[in-house]
């Protein structure tokens, strides 16, 4: 008995005392545990504070196969969980049935196809199912398990959603600014060690070990969102009407380079990215395109800044041949204009004038130099993963030749629209920039992405000159090739573009690229806006026909939000004053009369209702407005009318429209529409418009004012009447400017 206490006393000794510290820290790793701490993933929003992607709550679902198994409820669990999630009871079956090598069924399996991330409503059900079946089949555990975590949400769907990007269901940033700025967006987890008991309770004189999680940057982009709204619905028509492979579009402010819209279609839904995430692709920025005739403001630049350009000298259009090179290049028109002065050729688009202009008189070395100096060839340096650097390889005459019009270069829309915006923004170019304000939740410091210059690269004298050439281009309707893009009251530069497109090598006689560049006002520009549509179905349409429209749309909309006052000038006294048009009266004519009537004084025009004829008309016949004033042709009884675009117009003219459709106005500010956003108040279907009064309109800005008051009156009485027969509509429909064009 004394030799076995010795032995123990001996173990006892040598365990708490030699080994002590050893068997100490081994216990401490058992008490102890770890936690992460998610930090949250920073918020990406327009320039006004709009979200278009945050992070929010979401579940996984995982199943105890082996449970379910042995509650004998395999074919319930199918059954229900089929019609919450939609997931088909095949691949349900496959994950209830799942197995170990040794035929053991598994205790745990996730369902990562349809039961990832997923919303609180529909974790809800799933809670409710499991309880009424735990309940009917007495059983403790059904073996379904919700763990809750952050997802990536936005709010806005399809809206820019290219360029936002999307994040997959494992929090893998994988395209746009998501995937550009990951380092900031995702900022860092933190932790949380504790001792705990064997009850997993943590030991309140235990030692913590906590180091916070630091959440992501918020980042503001250059975007405005009710513009991004324009382009979108904008490629929407195109795509209706013309059916291409792909249309994109691209508005930027030319004096900061901001972007205020970049958009593609097809597009996709980043909250649903797994069904049509092959058109995430950023043909923007990716995509390169032989440019066309758009190529050609470059030529012209070039020249007017070398002198080279006289608008009423004249040359013999139709063809040149080039040194050594058997075929001749051609103008569109093969046979040419005749002898025409090179302004002429600008408006007809002549390749022949520009062949002249760039190989022939500035050579080839100068040409190719400002090719550069544009940022062709090198990427733009826009903050977004991805970017092409397009092709300049002119190595022979012909090449150089085809280049001066825009063939035998590839080019990026970024590029396109840089470039343009040094020749709008008196020759200088700046480096595109997407990101406005990165915002830091932890510092509270806010860091502003300045513009950046590039290079100046030519005058501002040949930059007026040129916006100056280029506004003939859209003003001259008799032979301008971008007619269609004229806005009364505005003054537009522009030009269009057709491409052949290379199949197997050679230039092909049926499919193209057409698109449209140009900016407003050309005295000031505040919008440069550039659209390309890859293979519309009729290979007898140009830019002028398929993206002019859709600029004009876009451009038109845009100022009227940035408050840009349309300019009119009379001839009288030489001083700039405002005009005004008397409607004539449209009722009971057909809808192609009374476009008739209205196209011949140069008012845009928008139908409300599907009918054949004009029932009623806002502003009423006789009525005095600004030539740009939209007028409303109602078509349709009340109860089939849709809520239309009220971009521009007044208050009054708002609450008219929404009274005779059923809908109540919610108004804010004074003047005149520039955003409106349909919602649901109270059960009750409700139309919010943002009203602002035009900058430097001392006649629209006063009329506003003086009619504020009253007008706010009419409208509150006006909700109250329109709140009971408020109808079901769906939503805007623009048919306008497309329309009519």
């Amino acid at each position: 008995m004394t030799l076995l206490f010795l032995i123990l006393i001996s173990r006892i000794y040598y365990v708490q005392v030699v080994e002590g510290a050893k068997w100490y820290d081994l216990a401490k790793t058992r008490w102890s545990t770890e936690e992460e701490l998610v930090a949250k993933r920073g918020s990406i929003m327009d320039r006004n504070g709009n979200v278009l992607a945050m992070d929010t709550l979401a579940y996984n679902m995982a199943l105890n196969p082996q449970a379910i198994h042995d509650a004998e409820i395999t074919e319930e669990i199918i059954d229900g969980l089929n019609d919450i999630l939609g997931i088909s009871k095949e691949d349900l079956r496959k994950h209830v049935m799942a197995k170990k090598e040794n035929g053991d069924y598994v205790s745990h399996r996730e369902v990562r196809n349809g039961g990832w991330q997923i919303d609180k409503t529909l974790a809800d059900q799933i809670n409710e199912f499991s309880k009424e079946l735990s309940k009917e089949k007495k059983v403790s555990d059904v073996g379904i398990y919700l763990f809750d975590q952050l997802k990536r949400y936005y709010p806005r769907n399809e809206l820019s959603s290219q360029l936002v990007g999307y994040l997959d269901m494992d929090g893998a940033a994988k395209t746009g600014v998501e995937a550009f700025f990951d380092e900031q967006l995702s900022g860092e987890n933190g932790r949380i060690t504790y001792e705990k008991d064997g009850k997993r309770v943590q030991l309140a004189e235990g030692e913590i070990d906590f180091q916070p999680a630091e959440d992501g940057q918020n980042i503001k982009l250059t975007i405005d969102g009710d513009i991004q709204h324009y382009v979108e619905e904008a490629l929407e028509e195109i795509v209706t009407k013309y059916a291409p492979k792909s249309a994109t579009a691209i508005a930027a402010d030319p004096n900061t380079m901001e972007i205020l819209a970049m958009a593609n279609v097809p597009e996709f839904n980043p909250n649903d990215y797994s069904k049509n995430n092959s058109n995430s692709y950023n043909h923007a920025i990716k995509s390169l395109y032989e440019p066309g005739s758009t190529f050609k403001i470059v030529t012209l630049a070039a020249a007017v800044e070398e002198g080279l350009f006289n608008p009423n000298e004249t040359y013999k259009s139709g063809s040149i041949s080039i040194p050594g090179v058997p075929r001749a290049i051609r103008d569109i028109k093969r046979e040419g204009w005749g002898t025409i002065s090179f302004l002429e050729g600008l408006k007809y688009s002549s390749n022949v004038a520009f062949v002249k202009l760039g190989y022939e008189w500035m050579g080839a070395a100068k040409f190719k130099d400002y090719i550069a100096k544009f940022g062709f060839g090198q990427k733009t340096g826009l903050q977004l993963g991805g970017e092409q650097g397009g092709r300049v390889n002119l190595n022979w005459p012909l090449e150089v030749a085809n280049a001066t019009f825009g063939q035998g270069v590839t080019v990026t829309p970024i590029q396109q629209v840089a470039a343009v915006a040094a020749v709008a923004n008196g020759g200088k170019l700046l480096q595109p920039q997407i990101v406005k304000e990165i915002i830091d939740p932890v510092t509270k410091t806010t860091t502003k992405i300045e513009p950046k210059l590039v290079r100046q690269v030519i005058s501002e004298k040949t930059s007026r000159k040129v916006g100056e050439y280029l506004e003939q281009v859209v003003s001259d309707q008799e032979i301008g090739t971008g007619k269609n893009a004229y806005i009364e009251g505005y003054r537009v530069a522009g030009k269009t573009g057709t491409a052949q497109k290379v199949v197997d090598g050679d230039y092909s006689a049926t499919k193209f690229v057409v698109s449209f560049i140009g900016y407003a006002p050309v005295d000031n520009p505040k919008i440069v806006v550039y659209i390309v549509v890859d293979e519309p179905n009729d290979p007898l349409v140009g830019g002028g026909t398929v993206a002019a429209p859709a600029f004009k749309q876009i451009v038109l909309k845009s100022l009227r939000k940035m408050g840009v006052t349309p300019n009119y000038e009379t001839k009288t006294d030489a001083t700039k004053t405002e005009v005004s048009v008397t409607i004539p009266d449209l009722t009971e004519m057909s809808i192609a009369q009374a476009k008739s009537e209205l196209k011949v004084k140069g008012m845009t025009v928008e139908l409300v209702g599907n009918g054949g004829k004009v029932l009623q008309q806002i502003p009423p016949s006789g009525s005095s407005v600004h030539p740009t004033q939209r007028i409303y042709l109602i078509t349709e009884q009340r109860d089939k009318l849709t809520i239309p675009d009220l971009t521009g117009v007044s208050l009054r003219d708002a609450l008219e429209l929404t009274t005779l459709i059923g809908i109540r106005l919610i108004p804010e500010g004074q003047g005149f529409v520039v955003s409106q956003q349909e919602e649901t108040l109270n059960n009750v279907k409700v139309l919010k418009v943002v009203l602002a009064p035009p900058q430097g309109s001392p006649r629209q800005t006063n009329e506003a004012e003086a009619g504020a008051g009253a007008a706010a009156e009419e409208a509150e009485g006006a909700e109250q009447d329109a709140a009971a027969d408020v109808a079901d509509v769906e939503a805007a429909n623009e048919a306008g400017n497309a329309a009519e064009e």
